[in-house]
């Protein structure tokens, strides 16, 4: 009898604590969040790599169409340090599978030509005046599977060559003030610190959209360079930070959760042996009190669109931004 009161007693004072700790509002990441979307309102889209199913990922065009053709709110993007200092758009830290810098071979032989290392074109090996040579729509293929861009002349005039953060500034800063930013330091070390003061000092010359950019970064100390001297841009959760953070609101104890992040970019799931799903309501309504913005990444089919948007997530990353804007409009 005795043992079933001390049990009892410990249930009823673990209730409590989890009422309290669900109960006390959390202490705020930001005070304000521009990635955030008011209640009841649609995502935004996210272009990502500028919606490399339409356009040559990356590239001038592919960002110049994502924001003026398809309307998107945010471009989305990994950031590489050229050799000479230059911030430049690629998701690889090497160049051969966007670009004709082996010459007239098919895709398939640069894989097989990149499986060594050594064979590799490194973004941190080239200058940017080097990197202009070639053509970043090489590889493209439209929605038929024809190469449209493999014989274009005048690659810098159609946008199909590497994009600069400064290029992509300079572009849209007039026409699109109100246009955000997600981008990810991808250099680690002595470079990625040198990556994080040179969009540090372009994004002083477009002040504007200083507060319009979230930096990510999977480096421990690019995040904590990022922390330390430039505090004021919003940052994006880093991989453990972001499992920490999930794991406290599955198991209720948010409250304890002392992350500084301004938005959450997550998958719908992670494989850790067993499926953990993350696209829950939950997950979400415990980082909007916290003034977290959730994105999702990268979502190209439109069943799992319509879940996210019904479980009013803040944004949406795709390589089909004309997709999603579609499935948006029917909801509109």
């Amino acid at each position: 009898m005795k043992a079933l009161k001390r049990l009892a007693g410990f249930l009823a004072l673990l209730f409590v604590f989890l009422v309290v700790v669900n109960v006390i509002p959390p202490e705020k990441s930001v005070e304000s969040n521009p990635f955030l979307v008011e209640e009841g309102e649609l995502p935004m889209i996210a272009a990502h790599r500028g919606g490399g199913a339409l356009n040559p990922e990356n590239t001038v065009k592919a960002f110049r169409e994502a924001v003026k053709t398809y309307g998107v709110d945010i471009i989305e993007s990994d950031l590489y340090l050229t050799k000479d200092g230059y911030l430049v758009y690629n998701h690889d830290a090497y160049i051969d599978e966007t670009c004709n810098v082996n010459g007239d071979i098919t895709l398939d032989e640069v894989k097989a030509l990149c499986e060594k290392e050594e064979n590799r074109h490194y973004i941190a090996d080239m200058t940017l005046a080097e990197l202009e040579q070639y053509n970043f729509g090489y590889y493209f293929e439209d929605e038929n599977g024809n190469r449209i861009y493999k014989d274009a002349v005048n690659v810098k005039d159609m946008g199909l060559g590497i994009a600069t953060v400064e290029r992509l500034f300079q572009l849209f800063y007039e026409t699109h003030p109100d246009l955000l930013f997600i981008v990810e330091i991808k250099d680690e070390g002595e470079r990625g610190k040198t990556a994080c003061r040179i969009l540090s000092e372009t994004l002083d010359r477009f002040a504007k959209y200083r507060d319009q950019i979230v930096v990510g970064t999977f480096h421990d100390e690019i995040e904590d360079e990022l922390k330390a001297n430039y505090p004021d841009l919003y940052r994006g959760a880093p991989t453990g930070t972001a499992a920490k953070f999930v794991i406290t609101q599955m198991l209720r104890v948010n409250i304890f959760d002392k992350s500084d992040f301004a938005c959450l970019q997550i998958p719908t799931s992670y494989d850790l042996g067993i499926t953990v799903n993350l696209d829950k309501e939950t997950y979400i309504r415990r980082a909007h009190r916290r003034n977290i913005a959730v994105q999702y990444w990268t979502i190209n089919d439109e069943e799992t669109m319509r879940e996210l948007i019904a479980l009013g997530c803040d944004c949406i990353m795709t390589d089909n931004p004309a997709l999603l804007e579609k499935v948006l409009d029917e909801y509109r």
